[in-house]
């Protein structure tokens, strides 16, 4: 893989594996709300986030799914490759200040068709605050 482009159909193999990490932040939460106009004040208030079920601001369910996106676009399968499809269950909040860990893995690769399955997950420590599968369309070699 280089930077230019990332991993050939080829060069794949069931199993392969690769995450990116990053602490969210407020200015993550506001930047992103500012972006989206996803204003839930869940997201954006204090006040009222302190009446939920959750006591506190928490991360657009999204932002941790375009960490997901991240690694699929950058590092596996990489630059070059067509993100085709998302299925994703939210399985717990990610509040401010939690380092959240994006991991995606290899489930299936179809050779004919240029398509291949990641298990997409995002990781607070050990808890699994999003699950789900992506498909992608990858360049072959030849």
């Amino acid at each position: 893989m280089n930077n230019q482009h990332g991993y050939y159909l080829e060069d794949l193999t069931i199993g392969m594996e690769s995450s990116y990490q990053k602490t969210i932040t407020e200015t993550d939460i506001d930047a992103f709300a500012a972006l989206t106009g996803d204003t839930n004040p869940v997201h954006l208030d204090s006040e009222y986030a302190a009446t939920t079920p959750f006591k506190a601001r928490i991360a657009h369910g999204m932002l941790s799914a375009g960490l997901i996106s991240t690694v699929l676009g950058t590092q596996l399968p990489g630059p070059g490759c067509i993100y085709l499809e998302q299925q994703i269950k939210f399985k717990a909040p990610v509040f401010i200040g939690d380092t959240l860990v994006a991991t995606v893995t290899v489930a299936d690769i179809n050779q004919r068709r240029g398509r291949v399955s990641l298990k997409t997950q995002c990781f607070v420590n050990t808890k699994l605050v999003a699950d789900g599968t992506a498909s992608m369309m990858v360049d072959k070699k030849s």
